[in-house]
């Protein structure tokens, strides 16, 4: 796997139609400080099915179901879907699930069989909560699950990842200031901080360019799952797929407008993880076929 990935650069952080604004709001930052940092490591795993969704695009629940459980496995390495579940939360944890419902929601059989895996690992159902919204629902909850869709956002440039948690800020529409740049900050408000355990985002029928309304000619059937628990990471190969189908669709880059500042600024500004891809292990399983990666 190349390391030369469409990523983020500095450059590309600083310029645009951002400017001064998020240079004197988030830049004040030493870069040569985070470029003098020991390379990091992430892992993101990748897997797909091509009978995940039919022609019509109805979703398999099982085959999800199977999806989920290598996800799970091939993330932790443990052995099985009941010991992955339970390296990564505790039977006692209140779990909130985090879909997204806005220009391509979740599918609900990601949801159900994320919920029904965590029963199977002995989480009592009672302790698994649907979270989106507000800010009381994170306070309600000792563990989070993001589960975005994969989509591109007129608003964010990518709306996935960093972008499932706005409601829990209380004033959503002051992240869209700056071109976005500030959606990592929300994963570090104390309510919120620490409590993300998987982000497991719905890669089965993702949506490539950014609405507001979703455009069917943008949307396609990658039918993955792409899951990590560093969501810098998971937003950076989410941003490379959507990139890559872009410039497959135009036979030439197209890029993201407005571009999407958010995932950079969650690594050097909020601490939150990686944006490098070639700091980034990513594991594939299932089929390959246009992966974009």
């Amino acid at each position: 796997m190349k390391d030369e990935r469409h990523v983020i650069t500095r450059r590309d952080f600083i310029r645009g139609t951002v400017g001064a604004a998020v240079g004197t709001s988030i830049l004040g930052f030493d870069w040569s400080e985070a470029e003098a940092k020991a390379v990091r490591s992430s892992l993101v795993t990748v897997v797909r099915d091509k009978n995940a969704m039919d022609s019509s695009k109805n979703v398999d629940s099982a085959i999800v179901k199977k999806m989920l459980d290598q996800t799970l496995t091939g993330f932790t390495g443990k052995k099985n879907a009941k010991d992955a579940w339970l390296s990564l939360v505790k039977p006692d944890d209140t779990i909130g699930l985090v879909p997204t419902d806005h220009l391509n929601p979740t599918h609900d059989e990601v949801t159900d069989a994320v919920r029904s895996s965590l029963v199977d690992a002995g989480i009592p159902k009672k302790r698994i909560i649907m979270a989106q919204g507000d800010p009381s629902m994170p306070k309600k909850c000792t563990a989070l699950i993001a589960l975005p869709a994969l989509k591109a956002h007129w608003l964010t440039g990518i709306g996935t990842v960093f972008k499932t948690y706005i409601m829990y800020s209380g004033s959503p529409d002051s992240y869209h200031e700056e071109n976005s740049a500030k959606l990592g900050e929300i994963w570090n408000l104390p309510f919120v901080k620490g409590k993300t355990k998987l982000v497991l985002v719905d890669a089965l029928y993702p949506l490539c360019d950014k609405g507001p309304q979703p455009d069917p000619r943008y949307k396609w059937a990658y039918n993955g799952l792409i899951a990590g628990t560093d969501p810098v990471a998971v937003e950076t190969v989410s941003l490379q797929i959507l990139n890559e189908k872009r410039k497959a669709m135009r036979g030439e880059p197209w890029p993201l407008s407005p571009p999407p500042l958010c995932v950079e600024a969650a690594d050097k500004m909020y601490k939150l993880g990686t944006s490098q891809m070639k700091e980034i292990k990513i594991e594939h399983f299932g089929w390959k076929q246009d992966l974009l990666l």
